[in-house]
């Protein structure tokens, strides 16, 4: 025991130690300020790469000319600097005007071919003076092919170096987005002598409606309505948990848990996203309060439908022996979805994020897949009991809490497998203007789950229906499904329990024959005494 003990610390230290890496590997709470802190360059093909950002982005509205930024869709240059090292300077003569260049080249990604001379069937990115006799392009630039349905695209803007400056800030300009589309910033230096440059200072990306990201957009209007569909759920349940308040039983104190939990889960977002929308700016203090309310909450639903699934309240008083391990895979789960949330949410804002959350996406499968294994074996113990209980009414409630629970896990395999296929495909071909639907489809997802709970276990003035009873006879005590149990036992429990169920009706007929004997044995004492009596009284 003390061994097993000491595996589970461990275990759970582990997930904390997780937790806290996750939390320190957070730079900074990113929004559309898209933030360089020393950032290095990297090599790619013949120049030096630095990714400034990428963001969905909508065209300006056309009545947007004005002086404030409403309406303006735009990528602004805010305080961008360049530092180069000081064996560079050394390699350049003081009296040269322009001694090195960084070009920020702003792109569309359909127009990611035409970086580069991959259209003239060549892997440079810079030109050469071979490669400037062959296309139009000048020496030591890189090499950019124009759009022709869309004049001045992509967008080259040059910095230079001064004679032997180690320093070099960037205009501060304002590009105007006419056109709907995903964009990208790169930062890039053809020239060799620049290895080792650094870049810090920061971008602003800016939609018509505000600073959201274009993906992140239609979010805040999606939890704006989602704020009003809980409310309305828990005007209702608040209004029968009132009216039946004698009849409730414990398991409505959970759901009404629950549904305050998604009450304030998503207001939290949709101000947090007004917030961001209107200021550019995410507050990791709201931000961390809203990622923290999305975990208690998924973590609190999970294990409502588990001890749902266990018949708690209904079946059984109380869980038993199993609270424990219940309490602990709730703990683990709620570690790895925080974790996990935080750095979705706390990280730099990139349209098209980076896979590092990969390695927090797979524990929060696991649990998830946990739980899935652990509800369903439940649910056929559940059921088992009572068709042996012949409890007929609570039998019939949690076949439709079975059909809709399968319903609801059919729909979430089907999309996954849309959204591996949504993330798999190429960037360039991405509908980015639809991506929010993957998180919202989740949330709607398990609305409609609670909805469901509260239906068919709403208050009533008569709550036997599903309330827990007393059994005598037959009953057992199981703790329910251990998660560690094979779902090959179930046959053996199932086995076990007709067996008892069995040998308690050969009992019940054993007991009815001894009843008839005595009754027998009764009527023959009653009959001879009768018959004594008589005689004497005939002597007498």
């Amino acid at each position: 025991m003390q061994q097993r003990r000491r595996f589970s610390e461990k275990w759970l230290l582990g997930f904390c130690l997780g937790f806290v890496l996750a939390f320190n590997s957070i730079i900074y709470a990113g929004a559309s300020i898209h933030e360089y802190r020393n950032e290095p360059f990297t090599t790619q093909s013949d120049s030096f790469f630095f990714h400034g950002g990428s963001e969905g982005l909508y065209a300006s509205q056309p009545k947007s000319k004005d002086k404030t930024n409403k309406g303006k869709s735009f990528i602004r240059f805010d305080s961008v600097t360049f530092v180069r090292t000081k064996e560079s300077t050394n390699k350049v003569n003081e009296m040269q005007q322009n001694t090195g260049l960084v070009e920020a080249i702003i792109l569309e990604i359909k127009d990611s071919k035409k970086i580069g001379a991959s259209f003239n069937k060549h892997d440079a990115i810079c030109c050469t003076p071979i490669l400037s006799k062959d296309i139009s392009c000048k020496v030591g630039e890189v090499i950019i092919q124009n759009n022709p349905d869309n004049p001045g695209w992509p967008k080259r803007i040059k910095t230079f170096f001064e004679g032997k400056n180690e320093v070099v800030n960037m205009s501060p300009l304002s590009v105007d987005i006419n056109s709907t589309g995903m964009y990208y910033l790169y930062f890039m230096i053809c020239d060799p002598e620049l290895k080792g440059t650094i870049i810090k200072g920061r971008t602003i990306w800016r939609n018509p409606e505000g600073y959201l990201p274009g993906k992140m957009a239609p979010l805040m209007t999606f939890f704006g309505f989602m704020s009003l569909a809980y409310l309305a759920l828990g005007l209702v349940w608040f209004l029968r948990f009132v009216k039946f308040w004698k009849d409730i039983i414990q398991l409505h104190y959970h759901i009404s848990a629950v549904i305050a939990l998604g009450m304030c889960e998503v207001a939290i977002w949709y101000f947090e996203y007004a917030n961001f929308n209107s200021t550019g700016s995410r507050p990791v203090g709201v931000t961390l309060w809203a990622v923290s309310f999305t975990a208690v909450k998924k973590t609190v639903s999970r294990l409502l439908l588990l001890v749902v699934s266990m018949g708690y309240g209904v079946v059984r008083p109380t869980l038993g022996g199993i609270t424990s391990k219940v309490l602990l895979l709730g703990l683990i789960y709620f570690v790895a979805s925080e974790a996990l949330g935080l750095v979705e949410h706390l990280r730099s804002i990139n349209d098209f994020s980076d896979k590092t959350k990969l390695i927090l996406v797979l524990p929060v499968t696991f649990l998830d897949a946990c739980f899935i294994l652990w509800i369903f074996s439940s649910l056929s113990i559940t059921l088992e009991k009572l068709q042996m209980r012949r409890s007929m009414a609570k039998l019939e409630l949690y076949r439709k809490f079975t059909n809709s629970l399968a319903v609801s896990v059919v729909l979430s395999i089907a999309w996954i497998g849309y959204e591996l296929y949504f993330n798999a495909s190429d960037p360039s071909s991405e509908p980015w203007e639809i991506a929010w639907i993957i998180p919202a489809f989740w949330n709607l997802l398990s609305f409609a789950l609670l909805i469901v709970i509260c239906i068919l276990w709403a208050p009533t003035r008569n709550p036997t229906r599903y309330a827990c009873s007393e059994e005598t006879g037959s009953d057992f005590d199981e703790e329910g499904v251990s998660l560690t149990s094979s779902v090959a036992n179930i046959p053996d429990m199932v086995e076990r329990k007709e067996r008892m169920a069995s040998t308690a009706t050969d009992h019940t007929r054993t007991q009815f024959c001894f009843r008839v004997v005595d009754s027998c044995r009764r009527e023959d004492k009653t009959r001879l005494l009768k018959k004594s009596w008589v005689k004497k009284v005939e002597e007498s």
